[in-house]
């Protein structure tokens, strides 16, 4: 893919040339209906030089390369830009690939599983997961995956927390099939897993406003300059035959820039080189008060700052957030975002390239559990790490720009159509997948999460919580994280068979870690837990405080104790449905 979208001001009569290429021109939402569109293809070159604005200063010295390194690190380096032994095994007879194998179909959006809940021999097969940049999706691709998802899955689609959908239950023959018929649908699956960028989320309600249509324009604009270009992806599903978008000139400059060293000379992957990035690297585009995209739990976020009269006029820029950690590992942890600094909007592909090749240069790639950015932060802490990251962007940060206080909001539902009643828990809960799909998993989450909620909903009743009062729920089957648990009033992390860690303390804006309150609760003793927190939630809040804010202030002490000396309410007959 790099030869083709680097290089167009060059050569693009020979890219046109290619018969193995088609184009489409992709605009957003708007789609067009024909594959082969290079009329529509804009011609542009490409100079290597950085906007006047930019003040040069040292190019740091790439620290010498670590002498221990991860088994995935060696996996990678002798991959082929992420292709061997996986484009062997996908030819064998085996349901399942090799350990190698596994670890680089991450890169192309897809995970090795077998069914948990089976006994005995192991019954393989492979999610998918597709990348739709702020969570913009055709209804082509969406009745693709619903007819993929019935004839080579399982029947199911999941909505996942970073805006794409999972297709779970396809076996190892049909991958081809399943992969290739998402790509002709105008769509990928590359990067949704893997040691690089993921999904890049923005606000996904099409509102009209300037801010909210430069937020999502920022996140195709990132999720463009951080797309694979090696073109493994395409030698793997479509046999060569590759599918280009017209990028915008200014992602393209943005990425061949090398003005600061930030790129791999010659490499078919400039920003990746043959390593990539040490682990998952996770980017999200908002304005301010939406927080409906969890902000503080990326490694990146993205918020539009606009003058009096709304006009964009430049980003916010937070880094350092992550979800991931290791039961019994108190070195291992959650962590939210903190402010780095503000640039100016012609300089945003810039400042997060920087940083992500601060991370790729100096993230642990040692030991997985510590190579997120998160830990590379709070070892050098936040001033060190600026420092690194502008000698990369070439130039200071500017002060942060005050924002106003953060809000969650839902955007589920038929805005213009007002849908029946939902359970205010229910807008506001998640949930990984967890059994049987995740190996990973220790326990239940999505398929127990329902009932969780109905017994929650039952407590509120039981202490006199009436039906529109909520918290914020989070439930996951391991201590990764993947739903978010950490950010909640009340999560649940899976740490045994039927059993789960209770964490306390997150906001309903989603601003405020949660901490760990209680180990290995099981879950049917959860009312012995959750009946005397509501109850004196109830009874002892101050004058709009959340659930969150409420153990927070009252402390998990004075928790344990009204937990440990609880003998119940009356009940009384419950007064909604």
């Amino acid at each position: 893919m790099a030869a083709t979208t680097t290089s167009f001001g060059a050569a693009n009569g020979a890219v046109l040339k290619d018969p193995k290429i088609k184009m489409w021109n992709f605009d957003g939402l708007r789609f067009s209906d024909s594959l082969n569109l290079t009329k529509h293809v804009n011609v542009f070159s490409v100079s290597s030089s950085r906007p006047s604005l930019i003040q040069a200063v040292s190019t740091p010295v790439k620290p010498e390369t670590q002498t221990k390194r991860s088994k995935v690190e060696i996996i990678k380096e002798n991959s082929d830009y992420i292709r061997y032994p996986l484009n062997e095994e996908l030819l064998t007879d085996a349901p399942n690939i090799n350990e190698s194998a596994t670890q680089l179909i991450k890169f192309h959006g897809s995970y090795q599983q077998y069914d948990r809940d089976e006994r005995g021999e192991k019954s393989y097969s492979f999610m998918l997961r597709t990348k739709n940049p702020c969570g913009k999706v055709s209804n082509k691709l969406y009745l693709t995956l619903d007819d993929l998802a019935d004839q080579f899955g399982i029947g199911t689609l999941r909505v996942t927390t970073r805006q794409t959908f999972q297709v779970h239950g396809v076996i190892k023959k049909n991958l081809k099939t399943v992969v290739s018929s998402i790509i002709r649908s105008m769509s990928s699956t590359l990067g949704a897993c893997g040691d690089l960028n993921r999904n890049v989320l923005a606000p996904a309600a099409p509102f009209a406003r300037k801010d909210y249509q430069f937020a999502q324009k920022t996140a195709e604009n990132v999720a463009a300059l951080l797309t694979p270009q090696s073109g493994f992806y395409y030698d793997m599903w479509l046999d060569g035959e590759k599918f280009m978008t017209a990028e915008p000139p200014e992602v393209v400059q943005a990425r061949n820039d090398n003005s600061h060293g930030t790129n791999f000379s010659d490499s078919p992957e400039p920003i990746y080189g043959t390593q990539f990035l040490p682990r998952k690297f996770k980017i999200a585009v908002t304005v301010p008060t939406d927080n409906s995209v969890d902000i503080l739990t990326n490694d990146i976020g993205i918020v539009v700052v606009t003058d009096v009269n709304g006009e964009p006029q430049g980003f916010n820029l937070y880094v350092g957030g992550g979800m991931g950690r290791t039961h019994r590992l108190e070195s291992t942890f959650p962590r939210l975002a903190e402010p780095l600094g503000y640039v100016p909007k012609e300089d945003i592909l810039y400042a997060v390239k920087a940083i992500v090749v601060t991370q790729r240069e100096n993230g642990r790639r040692d030991d997985r559990k510590y190579s997120r950015m998160k830990y590379l932060i709070s070892s050098w802490g936040i001033e060190k790490f600026r420092t690194v990251v502008e000698q990369y962007y070439g130039k200071k940060f500017e002060p942060f720009r005050e924002l106003p206080d953060w809000e969650f909001k839902s955007y589920l539902g038929w805005h213009e159509q007002q849908p029946e009643y939902v359970d205010p828990l229910n807008l506001t809960a998640m949930a990984c997948p967890a059994l049987p799909l995740c190996p990973l998993a220790i326990t239940e989450a999505e398929r127990g999460t329902p009932d969780i909620l109905k017994r929650v909903r039952a407590v509120f009743e039981k202490v006199g919580l009436k039906y529109d009062e909520s918290v914020v729920i989070r439930v996951t089957g391991c201590p990764n994280g993947c739903s978010r648990p950490y950010m909640a009033e009340l999560g649940f992390v899976g740490d045994g068979p039927n059993s789960y860690q209770i964490w306390l303390g997150g906001t309903p804006s989603q601003t405020t870690l949660a901490r760990s309150f209680m180990d290995k609760v099981k879950i049917q003793d959860l009312e012995q837990v959750l009946e005397p927190l509501f109850y004196y939630w109830k009874q002892e809040r101050q004058s709009k405080e959340s659930f969150g804010e409420f153990t927070t202030r009252v402390g998990f002490e004075k928790l344990q104790e009204w937990v440990n000396k609880w003998e119940g309410v009356v009940a009384t007959p419950p007064k909604y449905n």
